[in-house]
Formats: structure tokens, sequence, C-alpha cells
């Protein structure tokens, strides 16, 4: 409501549900915006600060044949295990009695020269859908601001390069989006096309085994059992099954089936990177556009989005001031 406020007073506008549908171009320098309804704002400057989840604006900007850029991003799984276990194994104790938080923990492996690392750990958290189209499965993870839930999530993610995707070469600079959205499809199948989550118990995860019976979990859709050991891309699954087991060895009773991995963790940073000038900070191509945060592949969550934000003004602000 703050940020809402500054804006209003400062004389700006917000539009809820306005949907950017087309980009108002004239020759090389971009000129406004033309919404879903064909209203149509004009500025001087644009700021493109979508977060990496607006796919809809990757396509537009690859319809228009305006330069995107494909990047490293990373895929995994979310695990969770009971946040007595996490207490257990950071404290020593699973009773961490009245003044002590809930524990956390961070995790950085190599395997076969792949980063293989926690990601957005939630001590004390949930589990939560994350898909942005009813033929996906996608989840993430939140913590309340007391932390005082049942459970402990983590995402464990694998770093995935570009010539990890060859079968893709053809959708050129769209080639991370495309594996993306077909691992996200591949999981919503192995879930029975519903919104429950494909899950496996760690242990049984590392070690190649079926679960017969999943643990009690924060993910209220509800889980079904899957082999992802089996249907994961090969080259995420191993490096997941020994970046796990390095971890079980660094912490002791982390790799067990109290535990379980969640299908899937995709949404850890953008395929795409919108190029930008590095001293302007313009798009390479279109004058006047400032691709902007976590969308655009310059920032890598909420705290790292805002600062790309205050830049962005900051530029915008020197060229027109």
């Amino acid at each position: 409501m703050n940020i809402r406020k500054t804006i209003l007073d400062a004389g700006g506008e917000i539009h809820f549900n306005s949907r950017v549908s087309d980009f108002v171009l004239n020759g090389d320098a971009i000129s406004g915006v033309k919404l879903a309804d064909g209203s149509v704002f004009t500025a001087k400057a644009v700021v493109l600060a979508t977060g990496h989840s607006a796919r809809d604006i990757y396509y537009l900007l690859h319809e228009k044949g305006i330069l995107l850029e494909a990047k490293n991003f990373a895929v995994g799984v979310r695990v969770e295990h009971p946040q007595t276990v996490i207490d257990s194994i950071q404290y020593h104790s699973a009773d961490r009695g009245i003044y002590l938080p809930a524990a956390a923990y961070s995790f950085t492996e190599q395997v076969n020269g792949r980063g293989v690392y926690s990601f957005c750990m939630c001590p004390g958290g949930t589990i939560v859908p994350a898909s942005t189209s009813a033929d996906v499965m996608v989840v993430n993870g939140m913590s309340s601001s007391g932390r005082n839930g049942e459970f402990a999530n983590s995402g464990i993610v694998v770093e995935v390069r570009t010539e990890d995707l060859k079968q893709y070469a053809h959708f050129g600079d769209l080639i991370g989006l495309k594996f993306q959205e077909e691992l996200e499809k591949t999981c919503f199948k192995m879930a029975g096309e519903s919104q429950m989550a494909p899950a496996q118990c760690l242990n049984d995860f590392v070690t190649g085994k079926s679960s017969k019976v999943l643990p009690k979990s924060s993910f209220h859709p509800g889980l079904t059992s899957s082999d992802l050991h089996v249907w994961m891309p090969s080259f995420v699954r191993e490096k997941l099954q020994l970046g796990f087991a390095l971890m079980g060895k660094k912490a002791r009773g982390f790799v067990s089936n109290d535990a379980i991995v969640i299908g899937v963790e995709s949404r850890t940073s953008s395929p795409v990177r919108i190029p930008r000038d590095q001293e302007t900070f313009q798009h390479l191509q279109i004058k006047c556009l400032f691709p902007c945060g976590e969308g655009a592949g310059y920032a890598g969550g909420i705290v790292s989005s805002a600062v790309d934000g205050e830049r962005c003004a900051e530029k915008i602000a020197q060229l027109f001031g």
C-alpha cells in the first residue's frame, strides 16, 4: 500500500488487469505499449520489468524480431523435511526451545563440473503450486513471517547450460524456454494431469527405487507417488542424485525417506536475457526500451530486482534530465 501511495502521490498511474499485447515502435525506437483491450499508452521510455514467468513477453519479442539471448539457468526439485529433522541437524537437538528460530540450511556442491545447490530455502514453510498455465506443474516454496510451520523446504537445483539442450537447438534463443516448458508439461502428465504433484521419498530418489508410501507434506493439493528418477532428464537427475548424496555426507540425516522430493522446481531464473547496453541500459536494438529485473535476466530475486529497477530509473533520468 505504501509503494502504491508513493507512486500515486508522484503523479503515477496504476492499471491493474491490463496486459501488454504489443509494442509501439517507430523505426528503431519504442514510443509506447498497446494493451490487450486495444488501448495505447505512449511514453518517452518504456521499462520492461516483467517476471521471469511472463513467457508471452518473450514470445512477443521473438515474433517482432527484437533481440533476445539464451542464457544458463537451473532446474530441479523441491525437497521437504519435517522441521524437527533440520533443527536436529543444525542444532543437534530436535527441540530447539522457545528462543531459537526454525533452522535453515544452504548447500552448494560441484558435480561433474556443474553446480548443484539449494535455492529459496523456507524454514517452517509451505510448498505451493506455481504453475502459470493449466497444462504444467511447477512448485515453489514460502515461509510465513513466523516460520512456525511443521516442515522445512528448499529448491535443490542443477545448473543447465545451452549446450545441454542440443535437441532444442532449432528454437534458437528460446532453447531454454522450450526445455523448461516441456519439463513442466511432463511433470503435469506424471501427476495424472491433475493439480497434485509427483513426489518420491528422498532416499528412494537417490537410490533409484519407487516409493510405495509418501510421508505427510505441506503441499495442499496433494501428492502422487512417481518415479522422478526415471522421467526427469538424465543430465539433471544424475547430478541431483549425486548432489543429494554429497549433502547427506555433510548433514547426517538429511537423506532419508522421512524427506520427499517434489517436481518440478523450474522457475529459479529466466532462461532468456533481453540484452541491453552496459552503459545506457537501453536495449541493444530498440532505443528507449529499458529491460529490467528478473524477467530481463538481470536479477535473481526480489531485492536484486528492486536494485536493478533503481539503476534503470537513474539511467532514464540521465537520458532525459
